[in-house]
């Protein structure tokens, strides 16, 4: 296993990785997203524009296993701004972490940790963001497709130092597995401030 550290253009030959494990990984509960490869690679494109975004890359041997994603607040879409905006924060002072995926069979291994501490380590690099943050679905505790068991990722956000903001919210759509079309999914972003 090894991590690769890649920033603003240098993350477009990685583009196609990051879509295929999106994919896989958010097929699971629970995002449940019913994905294709052409809409993966018009929503990332987002991420090749932008000279400030972040890619940290887990290999084992020549295979991307995992990817985590970052870039400044002001270079994301309106929706997710717009919570930040209307809550008086100012996105040009927040750093956003985008997707973390890490197939299954390689997880608790550290590379989760790794991949908060490099996002963090390069925000704090540019020198002008406040604070780092990400968002999360919010799905009902009596969902149909919640496997019995399900733990979800607060424990370990919260332990990385992230407290939950609910009342920054937005709404993103994907269509989910069994969806004919899109429909809106609520999310809720965490918050660390750095130091």
């Amino acid at each position: 296993m090894h991590i690769v550290v890649r920033q603003g253009p240098e993350i477009g030959p990685h583009i196609d990785d990051l879509a295929r494990l999106r994919i896989e990984v958010f097929r699971a509960f629970p995002y449940l997203y019913e994905g294709s490869l052409d809409y993966e690679q018009n929503y990332l494109a987002t991420y090749a524009k932008s000279p400030e975004s972040l890619f940290v890359l887990a290999f084992d041997g020549e295979c991307v296993v995992g990817v985590s994603t970052g870039m400044p607040m002001d270079h994301e879409t309106e929706a997710f701004r717009k919570p930040f905006v209307e809550g008086g924060w100012d996105p040009s002072r927040i750093f956003y972490f985008a997707e973390s995926v890490l197939l299954p069979s390689y997880r608790g291994q550290g590379i989760g940790v790794r991949f908060f501490e490099e996002r963090e380590a390069y925000a704090r690099s540019l020198g002008r963001f406040a604070h780092c943050c990400f968002c999360a679905v919010e799905r009902p505790a009596d969902h149909p497709l919640r496997p019995a068991g399900y733990v979800p990722l607060n424990g370990f956000w919260s332990k990385r130092g992230y407290v939950h903001q609910p009342q920054l919210r937005t709404e993103f759509s994907w269509r989910d597995i069994g969806e004919d079309e899109e429909s809106a999914k609520p999310m809720s972003f965490w918050m660390k401030e750095l130091r």
